[in-house]
C-alpha cells in the first residue's frame, strides 16, 4: 500500500482549536471520514504518531490518543514492528490526482443515490422577513408574555418533582390531562374527562392524526369557501376531494351543506365557527344546531378547530359545538396556552373513546417522547389558577390594541376598505372597495420595512381582502406600519 508519506493528510484533517470537541476527536472523526470516504483504503498504513503530530503541528500524545480511539472503534489494528494499518473489507480504490497537494474529503451529498416521491402540496407557504414591521396572522406578542415567571414554575416542577412524574408515554401527563379536562369543563362546557384527551404539538398536528385515522383516498370533506391553508394542505395530501361551501355574516351556509349531502356522500366538515378563519365571522347560534342536526341526519363528522377560543372581548362566546354533540358526531380541536412563551403552548385533540384509543396509536408513532415536564406546568397553571389570571391580564390589552387599530384604519383607510369590528381573536378581515394589486402592495410596503405575507393576501375576481393581525403590533407599530400602508394605497391610486 501507498507509503504514509505520499498522502496529504494536511489536505483533509483540519483543526479547529476553538471548537468544544477535543482536538484528538477532530483528528479521529476526519481519520474516520476519510476511511468511509476511501481516501485512506484497507491496507493503508498510517504514518508513526511523531511524524503525524509534526504533520499536523500537534502533541505526539494527542496522535497517541486519535489511534487508541481508531483502535476502539475498529477502524485499525496494530501490527508489532510494522506499524497501524486501516482494516476493514478492500472495497474502496484510493483516489489518485494530479495535484495532491489539493485533495480534499467531499462535502456530504447533495442529492440522493436514489429516487424518491415529491409533492408540492406541502410546499412551505410562509414567507420571512426582516423588516421592521409586520401584519402577521394574529399572533400573540410575544413580549407580552412573563417568561421568567413560566420559567421558574418549570424550574421549580424539574427540583421538586420529577421523581414523581415517571417515565412518559404516548397518552402524555395525566397530571395535565386532569386539569385540562376540567379547565375545558368550566370554560368551554364540555363534559369530559381526560379519557377524551389527546395531547398534540399543535393545531396541525392534531389535524394531521385526525384526518390519517378518519379519511380515505376519495372521500368528499366540506370546507368553507376561504379556509385555512395548511388544513386544505393536509386534507389534500390525504387524497380527499375537498368541496367549498360559502360563508356570510352567520357563518357557513347550512343549506349548500344539506344540498350537497343530499347529492354526494360526504365524509367530513372541517370549520372554524368562534371566528371563521380567515374572515373571523361567528357561526350563529342556529346554524349550529342545524349543523349538528345535519351531521347527525347524513353521518358525515365534523371537524371543529377552535384554535382562538381564549381571545374574546365584548361578550361571552359561543360554546363549542363539541358541547352540545350527543351522537359523538363532533371532534373538537383548540390549543392551550396559545397566549403563553411559544415553548409553553400545546395542542389537543377531544373525542369519544374509542376513537381516541386509535389516535393514541399514531401519536406513539410520530411523538412518542412528548414534554412531559411542560405538561406539568400547564398542569400547575391551571390548578393554581395562574392561567386565568394571565389571560384576563392579556385579554386587557389586546382588546386595547383591537380598538386603537380599528380606529387606525377607519380613520386612514376606511375610504378604501370595509371590515367589521372583530369580537375577538387577533386579526381584522378587510375587504376593498377600490381595484388594487394586493401583492404589488405588499412588495411596495416592503421598501419601507413593512412585512405583509402572501397568505395575508386573498384576491380573485370576486374578491380582493385582506387580513391583518395586530395583536403582535404595539401601539407606535400600529401607526407606523398603517401610515405605510396608506402612504402606498395613495400612491398606487394616484
Amino acid at each position: 500500500m501507498d507509503s504514509p508519506v505520499k498522502i496529504p493528510y494536511q489536505s483533509f484533517i483540519k483543526i479547529n482549536r476553538n471548537s468544544a470537541v477535543s482536538i484528538y476527536m477532530q483528528i479521529s472523526n476526519q481519520l474516520i471520514n476519510a476511511i468511509q470516504r476511501g481516501f485512506l483504503p484497507f491496507g493503508t498504513k498510517l504514518p508513526g504518531t511523531r511524524m503525524l503530530s509534526e504533520m499536523l503541528n500537534v502533541h505526539r500524545n494527542t496522535i497517541v490518543s486519535v489511534y487508541e480511539e481508531l483502535f476502539s472503534q475498529g477502524w485499525v489494528e496494530s501490527l508489532p514492528n510494522k506499524g497501524t494499518f486501516i482494516i476493514g473489507k478492500d472495497q474502496y480504490q484510493f483516489l489518485e490526482s494530479k495535484n495532491s497537494k489539493k485533495i480534499q474529503l467531499e462535502n456530504y451529498p447533495k442529492s440522493t443515490g436514489f429516487t424518491f416521491k415529491t409533492s408540492n402540496i406541502l410546499d412551505n407557504p410562509f414567507e420571512y422577513s426582516n423588516c421592521e414591521y409586520i401584519f402577521n396572522d394574529g399572533i400573540p406578542d410575544i413580549r407580552l408574555t412573563q417568561i421568567d415567571q413560566h420559567s421558574r414554575i418549570y424550574s421549580s416542577i424539574l427540583k421538586r418533582k420529577a421523581h414523581k412524574i415517571g417515565q412518559y408515554n404516548q397518552d402524555g401527563s395525566e397530571f395535565f390531562k386532569e386539569n385540562l379536562s376540567k379547565y375545558l369543563n368550566l370554560s368551554r362546557g364540555l363534559p369530559i374527562s381526560k379519557n377524551n384527551l389527546l395531547i398534540t404539538r399543535s393545531t396541525e398536528m392534531s389535524i394531521y392524526i385526525a384526518s390519517e385515522i378518519l379519511l380515505s383516498k376519495g372521500d368528499i370533506v366540506l370546507v368553507a369557501e376561504l379556509s385555512y391553508f395548511s388544513v386544505n394542505m393536509i386534507f389534500q395530501k390525504s387524497g380527499v376531494k375537498i368541496k367549498s361551501v360559502s360563508i356570510d355574516n352567520d357563518g357557513i351556509n347550512t343549506e349548500e351543506v344539506r344540498k350537497i349531502c343530499q347529492q354526494q356522500k360526504v365524509r367530513m366538515l372541517y370549520l372554524t365557527p368562534h371566528h371563521h378563519y380567515p374572515t373571523t365571522v361567528t357561526l350563529s347560534a342556529q346554524r349550529r344546531l342545524e349543523l349538528l342536526n345535519l351531521a347527525n341526519e347524513f353521518g358525515f363528522i365534523i371537524l371543529e378547530d377552535d384554535y382562538d377560543y381564549d381571545f374574546h372581548y365584548d361578550k361571552s362566546p359561543l360554546l363549542p359545538l363539541a358541547s352540545a354533540d350527543t351522537n359523538g358526531m363532533v371532534i373538537y380541536i383548540g390549543s392551550f396556552g396559545k397566549s403563553l412563551a411559544p415553548g409553553f403552548r400545546t395542542g389537543f385533540i377531544v373525542a369519544p373513546e374509542n376513537l381516541m384509543s386509535e389516535m393514541r396509536k399514531h401519536l406513539g408513532i410520530i411523538d412518542r417522547q412528548g414534554d412531559i415536564l411542560m405538561e406539568h406546568v400547564l398542569g400547575e397553571m391551571i390548578a393554581e389558577g395562574e392561567i386565568n389570571r394571565y389571560l384576563k391580564k392579556s385579554l386587557k390589552i389586546y382588546q386595547e390594541r383591537r380598538d386603537y387599530f380599528i380606529h387606525l384604519i377607519q380613520e386612514n383607510l376606511g375610504n378604501y376598505i370595509q371590515f367589521e369590528k372583530p369580537s375577538g381573536g387577533l386579526a381584522v378581515w378587510a375587504e376593498w372597495q377600490i381595484p388594487i394589486n394586493l401583492m404589488q402592495l405588499s412588495k411596495n410596503c416592503a421598501q419601507n420595512n413593512l412585512f405583509i405575507p402572501k397568505t395575508l393576501l386573498y384576491q380573485n375576481k370576486n374578491l380582493t381582502a385582506i387580513r391583518l393581525g395586530f395583536g403582535n403590533l404595539n401601539t407606535i407599530e400600529m401607526e407606523k406600519s398603517v401610515k405605510i400602508v396608506t402612504d402606498h394605497v395613495k400612491k398606487m391610486l394616484h
